[in-house]
């Protein structure tokens, strides 16, 4: 048996295969296991997460009864579909990997169920309209339909319905400085969001270090909230006003992990239940103009290119400095840092 014939029998079985490979990747970026990304879109305020997921359901249930015309048509619009997310992508020079992988999926199954179409024989000149196949739908007494009208509804309908950003939505005026821990001549800027649990079990592992490195008088640290979940700008405004009044390291450190606990254990997603817990938590505040420091943490995060959590940007000088994404590398960035203070390294 040749390949183009197995790829024949047992197209729809593969075409189910990469559809839930599919599903998989849209489910694993929503736990986000490894890191998060703010990078975010919905279709008719439907996040596209989802919309992913029932799209590939439907051409799991049309393969399943082998309704080719109709996975064709699906898998042609999705094309469509891909071609303006990429273009949003590139226009805001900003990546996806998991949107990536699940548009390989689809691309895949579009060529497992790929066939050479009949009006390329019939008439040359009509190639440009047919290059992407065709398909019957008898039922309709429709014949030979370009899959690139699909391909060109889904562009279309993904142009008009889609919101996209890549933007946290923060203030609109400038500050003179961000807060920071130490000073010296090393630098650390840990982004995170409180409801990012790769983000929170860093932050635990890595308190401890952080407290040696501050110790040295060597190092300089600054917390950059990133708002990839919608409530996260709350937890920042609130952030900021704790260690206004409390800006000494202990207790900054304390109300970070407090505030990661109120996004994680306690699932609290409304300031009001946020002002009642930290109250319970003893933490104080006092109030400053939150939207100018906000303006000035989307320009540290712009210039860092910072797109997922949690990272971390360690700047040995002014012309050194490396950014490390995921709980993993960061340990190891700070621990490199810690190895080169405590041998004198210039």
């Amino acid at each position: 048996m040749t390949t183009k014939d197995f790829i024949k029998k047992y197209r729809g079985l593969i075409t189910i295969a990469l559809s839930l490979i599919g599903i998989g990747i849209m489910a694993y970026y929503d736990y986000c296991d490894t890191a998060c990304s703010y990078l975010q879109g919905d279709i008719l305020g439907i996040n596209l997460k989802w919309v992913g997921v029932a799209y590939m359901t439907a051409i799991i249930v049309f393969a399943a009864f082998k309704q080719t015309s109709f996975v064709r048509a699906l898998l042609a619009a999705g094309l469509g579909v891909e071609v303006h997310l990429y273009a949003f992508q590139v226009r805001n020079d900003v990546y996806c990997p998991f949107c990536l992988a699940f548009s390989i999926m689809l691309i895949l199954s579009f060529i497992i169920n790929y066939e050479v179409p009949s009006a390329w024989r019939e008439n040359r000149r009509r190639m440009w309209l047919y290059f992407l196949g065709e398909v019957d739908f008898p039922m309709f007494r429709i014949h030979k339909l370009p899959l690139l009208l699909f391909s060109l509804l889904g562009y279309l309908t993904i142009l008009f319905t889609f919101s996209g950003s890549v933007t946290p939505a923060y203030g609109q005026t400038i500050d003179k400085a961000v807060p920071s821990l130490g000073k010296g001549p090393y630098e650390i800027i840990m982004f995170a969001d409180y409801f990012c649990p790769p983000c929170r079990l860093i932050d635990t592992k890595a308190e401890p270090l952080l407290k040696e490195l501050l110790a040295t008088n060597k190092v300089k640290i600054t917390f950059v909230d990133v708002p990839f979940h919608s409530i996260t700008p709350i937890y920042a405004k609130y952030y900021l006003y704790a260690i206004n009044a409390n800006p000494d390291a202990n207790s900054v450190l304390h109300i970070r992990k407090e505030l990661f606990d109120a996004a994680q254990e306690r699932h609290i997603l409304t300031e009001d239940a946020l002002v009642v817990y930290l109250n319970e938590q003893k933490i104080s505040w006092k109030i400053l103009d939150e939207k100018s420091m906000f303006t000035m943490l989307i320009g540290i995060m712009r210039k860092n290119k910072i797109v997922r959590t949690p990272s971390c940007v360690i700047k040995y000088s002014s012309t050194d400095e490396k950014k490390y994404i995921g709980g993993d590398k960061i340990w190891e960035g700070l621990t490199k840092l810690k190895t080169h203070i405590s041998e004198g390294k210039k």
